[in-house]
């Protein structure tokens, strides 16, 4: 029987690749971002042929690919030079957790998977409603700091904002939260973090190392509960700020894991 589903895809964004590799369906990736690191198979599997914002063109359409998938606006300038050159291009533009499990869905439907993508997101919806009953019954939710950038400090996207609820926190920028771009989320007075007084703070610096002892010694921070009773935390940047299978799992994992611990 004739495969009318694309066969040769490129991958321009982790959760994509990640989600075919947990579909089956990772015989028909030929290319990946070379920020790839889920799954790590992936880096030795498959070739890497774009950065983020940027992409080996030339490259690309060697792979004679009948599909390429990007995420966002970011990635508006790659799908527009593959575009001009006759290739497939999807760009999804997933930012809340509703959204990436729609997404994941969709992803399925394109390579005829969409059965095994819908069970997975079905398993997820469960233990998110889990996660929801369990936190009604709490006396009280930690307040949560979470930073995406620190120069400028930049708070955290949807996605991220709404797994910390999951998780039995409370957002302590829930204004920021639905601003998409990340210029909207900056702070400009990081004064404003010791005023709202978080008892977690975490920090995912988009790919650089987070430095807990930097925000603690930022000048003011020195009252904020978190930074007094030592609980400023990492959460590796694959894990939680890409939207995808990742963040639904060991990022939304390592939150519930910080929120537990804590202690009024």
């Amino acid at each position: 029987m004739t495969d009318y589903f694309p066969q040769r895809i490129v991958c321009l964004t982790e959760e994509t690749t990640e989600m075919l590799y947990l579909l089956g369906q990772q015989h028909r990736i030929v290319g990946i971002s070379g920020f790839t690191v889920r799954p790590p198979q992936a880096r030795k599997e498959k070739p890497r042929v774009s950065a983020f914002t940027s992409a080996k063109i030339d490259r690309i359409l060697e792979l004679k690919p009948d599909l390429v998938l990007g995420f966002s606006d970011l990635q508006a300038d790659i799908a527009a030079a593959l575009i001009r050159q006759g290739v497939n291009v999807h760009v999804f533009n997933q930012r809340s957790v509703d959204e990436i499990l729609a997404m994941l869905v969709q992803l399925g439907a394109m390579v005829g998977a969409q059965d095994r993508a819908l069970a997975w997101v079905r398993e997820r919806e469960a233990h998110l409603a889990a996660l929801r009953e369990r936190n009604a019954q709490r006396a009280r939710r930690p307040r949560v700091y979470f930073e995406e950038w620190y120069d400028p400090i930049i708070t955290s996207i949807q996605w991220v904002a709404e797994l910390v609820e999951l998780a039995g926190g409370e957002n302590v920028f829930p204004e920021h939260a639905r601003e998409s771009l990340g210029k909207n989320r900056i702070l400009a007075d990081p004064l404003e973090v010791a005023r709202r007084q978080p008892d977690i703070i975490i920090g995912s610096w988009c790919g650089r190392k987070f430095r807990p002892e930097q925000v603690a010694a930022r000048q003011g921070w020195q009252d904020i509960p978190a930074v007094c009773h030592g609980r400023i935390y990492e959460i590796k940047s694959a894990d939680i700020l890409q939207p995808g299978p990742a963040a639904l799992t060991d990022g939304l994992d390592q939150l519930c894991a910080l929120v537990d611990a804590w202690r009024p």
